[in-house]
């Protein structure tokens, strides 16, 4: 092989190895008017990428985020006051229920208990239902804070 020849197909593989890690890194976020869960799943990732357990359980906890101990008690948060008692405890989640349930339950509760359980979508736009004035119109956690948190729940299995 000629050395121009080498030259220009290593510059090929670099210029496609630039193209798939830009198209990776710059992932379609799926917008919360355009979620597609189906029978109370959701398999798809909205961001396409992993989520991040140790960011999920500071979102989960998080009384300005997720906020999820205000109604749900959590052994492995034990250190943390005030768990709540109107969901179900959150131990052994992961044994309950698969990432695409619990990304949907996380995402759009209602879509999957029905209208009468009072967990907030965490990631619809909030139209139309009793949220605080600031998240009017908005989503409660990014599209990544939901991946994340999905993750945390993930580690959550019996002991």
């Amino acid at each position: 092989m000629r050395k121009g020849a080498k030259s220009s197909s290593l510059t090929a593989v670099l210029a496609g190895l630039a193209v798939m890690t830009a198209t990776a890194a710059t992932a379609e976020v799926v917008a919360p008017d355009s979620v597609p869960i189906v029978d109370m799943e959701l398999a798809q990732s909205l961001t396409g990428q992993a989520g991040d357990p140790g960011a999920g359980l500071e979102a989960f906890a998080g009384r300005k985020k997720g906020n999820c101990l205000a109604c749900h008690a959590n052994a492995d948060l034990k250190e943390q006051l005030f768990h709540g008692e109107v969901g179900p405890s959150l131990d052994g989640v992961a044994d309950r229920y698969d990432e695409a349930q619990l990304r949907a339950i996380v995402v759009n509760s209602k879509e999957v208990f029905g209208e009468q359980t009072i967990m907030p979508g965490f990631y619809t736009l909030n139209v139309g239902i009793r949220v605080a004035e600031k998240f009017a119109g908005k989503t409660i956690l990014t599209a990544q804070e939901v991946e994340d948190v999905v993750a945390y729940l993930l580690t959550l299995k019996e002991n």
